[in-house]
């Protein structure tokens, strides 16, 4: 070794490790270089056990030099003994590299769509050995090391090979197995040393408090969702019954002592529970690794690793399979628009803003104390791309429900004169952001057939669900948050009132076809002081059940996919809070079970009646039949699909019953009363049409139309 060599391995300084240790041909001779520390004798031996050469302490410190016996380089380990004492030592630094140059090219070029298989740590037979590959995006820094109990978390044992020209560092560790805790020291460009970052690309961590990346087997389940994604795969989403359970993994149900559910568990109690209650499709708050319980899993530090709060990635594997075995599709709440800034995580991961924009105008979000992805550059928005097909592809996913969209779109979101950089054009729009959307949704429609891409979008920036090629951000469907606030707002009015507030009800139909909507009320609806919907609507407690019930089957009867969040779906009373489980006693009261009995005939209604569902997204199939009856707060409307009987929804929201209400239905002949949310079994009055509505040939009817109530009438020629 050249002059100070050996103190800077021992130092943990030396740039290039591995240009000194492990195995190196000097003329005809094959020598090996060892850092041993505590070791005072080093025996070396190949694989298979032959001793290959006895090396010399050439440092007090522990490292050892000396000529091999064997003719050709080949991975090496050593007998280390101090006294009595031996233990066996693996010399990662006698392996070649596992990544290669078009690696190095496509990750430096941004457009490599296979980073999980590559980046993170892999299990996986390298040279002989089993062991585990790790790898790891660090540009700027001086050293990378990865640590963990394997070398007693000493960063100077496996200092990383740096692939300069993409920026990765990686080393292969034989011996390192599933299950190992572990994490990157990494020294800064000026020589800092940072606290010990989590792998942005860890498959699993510990759980929180504890924050280290765990070292996680290649999933082995055995998938048996064919039938489901075939279906999925062929059809037009836009033209499906969608009826989403919006769910938070962690406060549905509890288990003993309070704790979370595995996955496993709410396999077996929450899938039979919405296949029950007929909704389509379970959306998860995310469920990615996150330290803190009240975020909600929104302030993400380990976007590729199933939370181990639930588990491990098997158990969710078998959550979602049996999820699709059932007919229920799975949809993850994303969060590629901004990241914490606890230390082990994204935040100046290598001592420079690598994730983030340095500048905090564009790199932090003043209302969420958050770093913002620096989209624009290549290497994020790859890593970000390649999540999503990472969820869809390992676990099956149906489809992502982008989170905030809107905070990434505007420059000046949520920021003062002064606090944000205008664009090239001097203008608002965040183009990088655009270009990252549009990328992501092109490459997973792309690759999975069936997906669907939904924004939580609350502005109205055009073309959200228009396709890329035609200048839209090629979203498969929008949350329609007019929709939400408009109609709670109405529906909080006193019924004397909402006369003077018709259009409250009638501004969302004029647009309700420009994007392709889902109406959500969501769990951004339920908390921080805002109420449970129960406790949203007018009256007292008879007239609160009452509006609820008819909104809800308005909401099932308005143009759109429907989302309701967990507990709503039988008036859950308190607001909800991740630190408890949902109040499932309210359902031994009658008024909570009728609200949950008219929640699975909705959901029953609209999957069986392609009016309800197959022209959601397209203005054929809605048409006004009562659009200004302000005086008795009456809406109603024709529902209609191609083949299929039409469906007439009509809703009062006074407490009056309407009597010989005369209206003109698109057909003559018999009606059927489908769904009465009035109906004695829901906890109504039992005021009604006792079933049925007969029409004259001109379509002319007279219909009973109960109080604070919504019915449906379906067509039998």
């Amino acid at each position: 070794m050249k002059p100070g060599e050996a103190d800077a391995i021992v130092a943990g300084e030396h740039g290039d490790p591995f240009a000194v240790l492990g195995v190196h041909r000097e003329g005809h001779t094959l020598v090996a270089r060892a850092f041993a520390p505590g070791a005072e004798t080093l025996v070396a031996y190949d694989l298979e056990g032959e001793e290959a050469g006895t090396l010399a302490r050439v440092h007090p410190k522990g490292v050892f030099e000396g000529r091999l016996t064997i003719r050709q380089p080949r991975p090496l380990r050593y007998r280390a003994s101090r006294g009595e004492t031996s233990w066996w030592v693996e010399d990662a630094y006698s392996y070649g590299p596992v990544l290669g140059p078009m690696d190095d090219y496509y990750i430096g070029e941004g457009s490599h769509l296979r980073l999980f298989d590559k980046m993170g740590a892999h299990p996986l037979q390298h040279e002989g050995a089993e062991g585990t590959h790790f790898a790891v995006w660090a540009p700027n820094a001086r050293r990378v090391s990865v640590v963990g109990p394997f070398n007693g978390w000493d960063g100077r044992l496996h200092v990383m090979r740096h692939r300069r020209d993409a920026g990765i560092w990686e080393i292969f560790l034989p011996g390192v197995e599933p299950g190992q805790p572990y994490k990157f020291e990494i020294v800064g460009a000026s020589g800092r040393l940072l606290p010990l970052k989590a792998d942005p690309f860890a498959f699993h961590a510990e759980l929180r408090p504890a924050t280290a990346s765990v070292v996680a087997p290649p999933l082995a389940h055995e998938w048996g969702d064919a039938a489901h994604r075939a279906f999925w795969a062929g059809a037009d989403a836009r033209r499906q019954p969608i009826s989403i359970y919006e769910v938070h993994a962690g406060s549905w149900r509890r288990g003993a002592g309070d704790g979370f559910l595995t996955w496993d568990a709410l396999g077996e109690t929450l899938i039979p529970y919405v296949a029950d209650l007929g909704f389509t499709h379970i959306e998860l708050l995310p469920i990615s690794e996150h330290p803190y319980d009240p975020s909600w899993g929104y302030q993400t530090t380990g976007l590729y690793a199933p939370s181990a709060r639930f588990g491990d990635g098997e158990g969710f594997a078998r959550f979602v399979d049996g999820c699709h075995r059932a007919g229920i599709g799975v949809i993850l709440d994303w969060v590629p628009a901004h990241f914490p800034t606890d230390a082990f995580g994204l935040a100046r991961f290598d001592g420079t803003a690598l994730y983030e924009h340095e500048d905090p105008r564009k790199g932090f979000h003043p209302d969420w104390n958050t770093a913002i992805y620096n989209f624009g550059r290549r290497e994020v928005s790859a890593f970000l791309v390649n999540n999503a097909l990472y969820w869809m592809e390992k676990y099956h996913l149906d489809g992502l429900r982008v989170d905030a969209v809107a905070s990434m779109l505007y420059l000046d979101y949520s920021r003062r004169p002064g606090q944000w950089i205008p664009n090239d054009e001097g203008g608002r729009e965040n183009w990088e952001a655009v270009r990252f959307l549009q990328r992501t949704n092109r490459e997973v429609y792309a690759a999975h057939a069936g997906a669907m891409m939904i924004a939580e979008e609350s502005t109205s920036w055009p073309g959200v669900t228009h396709p890329v090629h035609a200048g839209g951000l090629g979203f498969g469907f929008k949350w329609n948050m007019g929709f939400m606030h408009d109609t709670l707002a109405y529906l909080a009015r006193d019924p004397v009132h909402r006369r003077h507030h018709h259009d409250e009800i009638t501004f969302g139909l004029i647009y309700a076809f420009a994007e392709n909507f889902v109406l959500p009320l969501s769990h951004d609806e339920v908390v921080h002081g805002k109420s449970a919907l129960i406790g949203k609507m007018a009256g007292d407690d008879w007239q609160k059940f009452a509006t609820l019930r008819a909104y809800y089957t308005f909401m099932w009867a308005y143009p759109g996919k429907k989302l309701l969040f967990m507990g709503q779906e039988f008036a859950q009373r308190r607001e909800w809070s991740e630190s408890r489980a949902l109040d499932w006693e309210l359902l031994e009261a009658p008024p909570h079970a009728g609200v949950q009995n008219i929640v699975r005939d909705l959901n029953l209604a609209y999957r069986a009646l392609p009016a309800l569902h197959a022209r959601d997204c397209e203005p054929e199939g809605f048409e006004w039949l009562v659009v200004d009856d302000k005086a008795n707060s009456i809406f109603a409307w024709i529902r209609r699909a191609p083949d299929a009987a039409p469906v007439v929804m009509i809703a009062n929201f006074t407490p009056q019953v309407h009597h010989g209400y005369d209206l003109t239905l698109p057909a003559g002949g018999r009606w059927r009363e489908i769904v009465n949310s009035d109906a004695l079994d829901y906890g109504g009055s039992g005021v009604g049409n006792q079933g049925v509505v007969i029409a004259g040939e001109d379509g002319a009817a007279s219909v009973t139309v109960p109080p604070l109530a919504a019915i449906l009438l379906v067509h039998q020629p």
